[in-house]
């Protein structure tokens, strides 16, 4: 199977998958708000749009697949907020259209587990926010859409081995915190996968198999660098950004069965030690 993947807000994620339906003979084309990122586009296979501000009526005529990456902003999702109107005159013609969300839409649930038949619940902006743009985009009729709900994601470039290096990794200790987390590539082969036999309406949790407490993910890095062990800080006591501390607002197990059940996926990093292995053999070249 082929198509014509329009890619909104083509980052990291979308590059993932990108890359797996390029060899594939796939057309990809993906927005970016940046005239920086054109030359990485094209050298991924990608053609580029500047977006907002390209005429996108000819790529979405040619469209078969849509993904949504772009976080909502002020004014909510920014692609619906521009192509809403375009988009559902298309639905009846598109095989399959994804949006990117988080698990941050379930909120807290004090390290307990969660799977997508789970109230939503948010309890930061970007939750509310994620949970609005779902409800938006699952009310243009007929569109043939599938949510997934990610985890925190980690990969290539986004692993914790820099900081561990040069000294700036912590060991942020708060009792009971847990985090699920997934890996760039098992994000890609879910997409793929919902592609290749969609289901209208579905919803995904995209995690792996071992929900964990950050500290013991940064202890593991260190471990495989040989480097000595940061140091434990308690998290009632450190200086964080806003922004930073609103990540600990939160902890739960994310589920991922339906991926595996519906989907057939395995996934290729089970949990963050095969992820943090993989990362530092590419990293290292072994």
């Amino acid at each position: 199977m082929t198509g014509t993947l329009i890619s909104f807000g083509h980052g990291y994620s979308a590059s993932a998958l990108a890359n797996l339906l390029g060899p594939e003979g796939w057309r990809v084309i993906g927005t970016t708000r940046s005239d920086d990122r054109i030359g990485s586009l094209l050298a991924q296979g990608v053609e580029p749009r500047l977006w907002p501000g390209a005429n996108m009526g000819p790529a979405l005529d040619a469209a078969t697949h849509i993904l949504i990456s772009a976080a909502p902003g002020p004014e909510g999702d920014p692609v619906l907020a521009e192509l809403r109107d375009e988009i559902a005159a298309r639905a009846d013609r598109l095989r399959w259209v994804g949006y990117l969300s988080t698990t941050g839409v379930y909120g807290d649930h004090q390290g307990g587990w969660v799977d997508e038949t789970t109230p939503l619940s948010p309890t930061t902006e970007r939750g509310r926010a994620r949970m609005e743009a779902e409800a938006a985009w699952a009310a243009i009729p007929g569109l043939p859409l599938h949510i997934f709900r990610l985890a925190g994601i980690y990969g290539p470039r986004r692993g914790p081995f820099a900081k561990v290096r040069n000294g700036t990794a912590r060991r942020i200790i708060k009792p009971g915190q847990v985090f699920s987390r997934t890996h760039v590539d098992d994000i890609a082969q879910v997409l793929r996968a919902s592609m290749q036999r969609p289901n209208p309406g579905a919803i995904y949790n995209v995690c792996d198999d071992d929900p964990a407490p950050p500290e013991e993910v940064i202890g593991y890095a260190a471990e495989l660098l040989g480097l000595p062990l940061p140091p434990a800080e308690d998290f009632d006591m450190v200086e964080m950004s806003p922004m930073a501390r609103s990540f600990y607002a939160e902890s739960k197990r994310v589920r991922n069965d339906r991926i595996k059940d519906e989907l057939g996926v395995t996934l290729r990093y089970p949990d963050y030690r095969a992820g943090l292995r993989a990362l530092l053999a590419e990293e290292t070249g072994e």
